[in-house]
């Protein structure tokens, strides 16, 4: 029964700890506007799926008092990026930067559309010069 008390006081601690964390943002509507906007766009590099705003690892918390840190001393939304991005890789950016090292995640997607529907372009020609008696299973 212990056990099961110890284990709900330190989730009970760990959720309150987690949204004062969160509750915290700036008397400036504007700067906490893009202070949500950026830990809302940055990805815990532990849970991999969610953002560091969602996220409850220890490691999301530090991000976000980092982002608050580096929001507090002025510096912009692309110094903080760049700044996570030289940590963490551009696998913590929802959104990664078009540079070489990307066009494969950019241009990819474009690559497979144009390909299948080449695909289905050369499917539908050799079937509209088959006639319509023909069967496939020959």
């Amino acid at each position: 029964m212990t056990r099961f008390a110890a284990l709900a006081a330190c989730l009970v601690f760990a959720s309150t700890v987690h949204a004062d964390d969160l509750a915290s943002g700036f008397d400036d509507p504007a700067l906490n506007q893009r202070y949500w906007s950026l830990i809302r766009e940055i990805r815990c590099p532990l849970c991999q799926n969610e953002s560091i705003a969602d996220s409850s690892a220890p490691v999301a918390a530090d991000l976000r008092r980092e982002v608050r840190r580096m929001l507090a001393e002025g510096k912009s939304d692309d110094d903080i990026k760049d700044f996570l991005s030289s940590r963490y890789s551009d696998f913590v950016l929802y959104r990664p930067r078009v540079a070489p090292e990307t066009y494969a995640l950019w241009g990819g997607p474009i690559v497979l559309l144009i390909v299948g529907a080449l695909v289905f372009w050369r499917v539908v020609r050799k079937r509209a010069s088959q006639p319509l008696g023909e069967d496939d299973a020959s």
